[in-house]
């Protein structure tokens, strides 16, 4: 993974305001770090072109929508050369909202969000144990998520 050493304190200023706040317009971003909306655009556009910035998304609760479970499930393989091929197939689950590549007793670790226990029992039975590859799973229910937040990058 390449570091970059041409990421100035103002990009990371303009980077940490967005991720507070991605709907942010640049020109008040640009008011706030003491530049032009123009230049946090081509600030931005540079991010990009360096594949530090991946995009943007909105951020819903899937539980005021009626998805009420989140759950992680740890995956064993049959073997780790099969990871390519079943994190491909994970993928193709739109319940599937994260998947990881690990160490230690799990090979995949990966995050899925149903409506009930009933849809739960649904991708896991018919979805994801039917996956070539895997040996068995672990789930862990989540009770409740505390914190999702990004890393610190800079005083805003």
């Amino acid at each position: 993974m390449q570091k970059y050493s041409d990421i100035d304190n103002t990009d990371l200023r303009i980077l940490s305001l967005l991720m507070e706040n991605a709907a942010l317009p640049y020109t008040e971003i640009g008011k706030r770090v003491f530049v032009s909306g123009g230049t946090v655009h081509v600030r931005m556009k540079k991010l990009e072109q360096m594949g530090i910035v991946r995009g943007s998304q909105l951020i819903i609760d899937p539980a005021k929508l009626g998805w009420d479970i989140s759950a992680f499930l740890g995956i064993y393989l049959e073997k780790s050369s099969l990871y390519e091929q079943v994190a491909t197939e994970l993928e193709s689950i739109p319940e599937v909202v994260n998947i990881h590549y690990t160490t230690g007793i799990y090979s995949i670790f990966i995050k899925i969000v149903c409506r009930d226990t009933g849809h739960l029992r649904e991708i896991l039975h018919d979805k994801i144990q039917k996956v070539n590859g895997i040996q068995r799973t672990e789930t862990f229910i989540s009770l409740e998520e505390r914190i999702n937040r990004s890393i610190p990058l800079a005083e805003s």
